[in-house]
């Protein structure tokens, strides 16, 4: 749900992101006591993406011209995409790649009628995959990556890829701690997209995930949490 943190659970406590005091508060809705609470630092995402490698041939194969702007697009949940007022954003910013002579937008359906509408939009900036692909290497390799929420959000983050948001509830504390950090960029507008190619600086973030199963372990048996000692490894 969009205002709960990702969360790991064991049976005597729940692991989240180190969050800010008025972001803890939130969590008790969902039952998580101060006994319960464990943080651990960064993201999920960045351990468990820890010796990830894109594949790549991922953008080739689908026809990408990598010397465009190359941007990934995850749509919102709606299924009727048509229905604007479900979210006004998502077509206008569909459009604006789909016109766009220097971009190549591939866009990741949720449903089939998603898959259906917006391959029949024929918009010649964009490409819809015909089935499931690896979405991992494609948001390694892209430029930017535009999507309503959850984990592709995240997961862009950790592999250093330029993010924007387009999710129009209530953000929870981790996509807000993003934001924060300039991380994740929060999109109302169409035209406040900068699409430019990606600087070769921006790298992964890593963290070995030995650190995460300590810090389990600690939890199941009551041990108080150390300080990351496993450095974050770069790319």
């Amino acid at each position: 749900m969009a205002s709960a943190p990702t969360v790991f659970e064991t049976r005597y406590a729940q692991m989240f992101p180190k969050l800010e005091p008025a972001e803890v508060e939130r969590l008790r809705r969902f039952g998580v006591s101060e006994e319960k609470y464990f943080p651990y630092p960064g993201l999920k995402e960045e351990y468990y993406l820890y010796d990830f490698e894109p594949d790549p041939e991922a953008l080739g194969r689908l026809g990408v011209e990598t010397e465009r702007v190359v941007v990934i697009v995850r749509p919102p949940p709606d299924v009727s995409l048509y229905h604007r007022k479900s979210n006004p954003l998502f077509p206008k910013v569909l459009d604006r790649l789909g016109r766009d002579e220097g971009v190549h937008a591939v866009v990741l359906p949720r449903t089939e009628a998603q898959r259906e509408f917006i391959g029949g939009l024929r918009l010649p900036s964009v490409i819809v995959p015909p089935g499931a692909v690896e979405a991992q290497s494609l948001v390694a390799l892209a430029d930017l990556v535009l999507s309503a929420g959850g984990t592709m959000n995240r997961e862009a983050a950790a592999l250093g890829t330029p993010v924007y948001t387009t999710y129009g509830g209530r953000l929870g504390g981790v996509d807000e701690a993003l934001i924060r950090s300039g991380r994740l960029r929060p999109l109302t507008d169409p035209r406040a997209l900068v699409l430019e190619k990606r600087s070769a600086a921006a790298t992964p973030v890593r963290r070995d995930p030995a650190l995460l199963v300590e810090t389990i372990l600690g939890t199941v048996g009551a041990q108080p949490l150390r300080e990351e000692s496993h450095p974050i490894t770069p790319s």
